[in-house]
């Protein structure tokens, strides 16, 4: 089957996952009811900003609130205050939103309601160090982290072990006011505590979890670090806390809806689309040579599936960074599929985050195509040594393949999709 434009179809399908998880399409339907009292608006992510303006849209009583979102994610609202932050490696205003947001919901009564609206990124944007360390040791730890290689579940039960506010700490100070979260999944399998960090949700991981973390992956702590994740005192809010006894989470979007939204994209252009996970972990460039694999399979075998087809997965994969370069998880993802593939003919995809940014680049992800290879070679570059240097956005820029969205206002994490004609 012949396919017109098929980098232009892999972005349509692309563009219509990041537009399926929109606040403004998923939040009206999961609000709670006004309460007798004060309802306050409290929340941390990529997405809250444009959340914040959707309960805006549709909350007719009062209301006040704060929420914290990534530079340049802002979105104009009314009634509710938005600040911004830094992420990946949170910053001082980071701390800055955390403290405002805690004194806000203090003295609350059993008639007040809290809504907190949550989604990737969290962790970074509201950041309150455990008592006796600073906004520094977050920052070393968080940097140390995101290097090593650790998958999101783990680098979160971190977190929350070495912060004054995750892992249920800021729905404990709601206390006793009604605590509804709304929460946007960007992370593999949805689980609450994991999304953000959980600042407003029970956690079952413990802190003898975050140390087996911390020796696994060889990340030292200063020594506050180690004193504080040592004390009893470090350990999170637990699903049976009495101050959760009025606590209650909603998911209101996840990289499944995402998915599917893209699969009736590619379905309208007469293909066949096979959404293979949500929640494909493991470093990217080991996903790649797998995807690589499943690919040359249909091609050739017409197993697991016939061609023409577009195979989509989600997840969160992870970079253990060895090189000096300019990389994010998806392009690194896409160029081990390139160099895997070989420059196979028929064979197109694109990899990218749905927030818009990664890594640290505001560039979303890239395409590639049978002439990739080619097309580098030609230039001079040598994509194994762009591999191996971790070096994949300069590889993908300077071919015109890079796919850059600016901010997206929502985050069901990375999206693939390879289309085998």
């Amino acid at each position: 089957m012949a396919i017109d434009h098929p980098r232009v179809l892999l972005r349509d399908m692309f563009d219509a996952a990041v537009a399926a998880a929109q606040p403004a399409l998923c939040l009206t339907q999961h609000l709670p009811e006004p309460p007798k009292g004060r309802t306050i608006v409290i929340g941390a992510g990529k997405a809250s900003a444009a959340m914040a303006r959707a309960l805006e849209d549709n909350w007719s009583g009062p209301l006040q609130g704060l929420v914290v979102t990534r530079y340049g994610y802002e979105v104009a609202c009314q009634r509710i205050e938005i600040m911004q932050a830094a992420h990946p490696v949170p910053d001082a205003a980071s701390q800055a939103a955390a403290a405002r947001m805690r004194e806000m919901v203090q003295d609350l009564s059993a008639d007040d309601l809290v809504i907190a609206l949550v989604s990737g990124g969290g962790s970074s944007l509201l950041v309150e160090p455990a008592p006796g360390l600073s906004l520094a040791d977050k920052q070393a730890v968080n940097a140390a982290l995101l290097a090593s290689g650790a998958n999101i579940s783990e680098m979160n039960t971190v977190r929350r072990h070495l912060s004054g506010i995750k892992g249920g700490r800021l729905a404990a100070a709601c206390h006793p006011a009604r605590l509804v979260t709304l929460l946007i999944s960007d992370v593999p399998g949805d689980a609450p505590q994991d999304i953000a960090s959980g600042p407003t949700v029970a956690d079952t991981t413990t802190r003898e979890d975050a140390w087996d973390i911390l020796r696994r992956y060889n990340i030292a702590l200063s020594e506050p670090m180690r004193a504080w994740l040592d004390s009893a005192s470090s350990e999170s809010i637990k699903p049976n806390d009495p101050r959760l006894a009025s606590a209650e989470v909603r998911m209101i979007t996840a990289p499944q809806v995402a998915l599917r939204a893209a699969a009736k994209r590619a379905q309208r252009a007469g293909l066949a689309a096979h959404i293979l996970s949500d929640r494909i972990e493991g470093e990217a460039r080991d996903v790649g040579k797998v995807m690589a694999a499943i690919s040359q399979q249909v091609m050739a075998q017409g197993q697991p599936f016939a061609r023409p087809c577009v195979l989509l997965s989600g997840g969160e994969t992870t970079v253990t960074m060895r090189g000096q370069g300019r990389g994010g998880r998806n392009v690194e993802f896409l160029l081990s599929l390139a160099v895997a593939l070989d420059g196979a003919p028929g064979v197109y995809a694109l990899a990218a985050d749905t927030d818009g940014v990664d890594g640290i680049e505001e560039i979303a992800g890239a395409t590639l195509g049978p002439d990739t290879l080619r097309r580098a070679w030609a230039l001079g570059m040598n994509p194994r040594s762009h591999l191996d240097n971790n070096d994949a956005h300069s590889f993908f820029q300077r071919l015109g393949d890079s796919v850059v969205t600016g901010p997206t206002l929502t985050n069901v994490n990375d999206f693939r999709a390879i289309l085998l004609t």
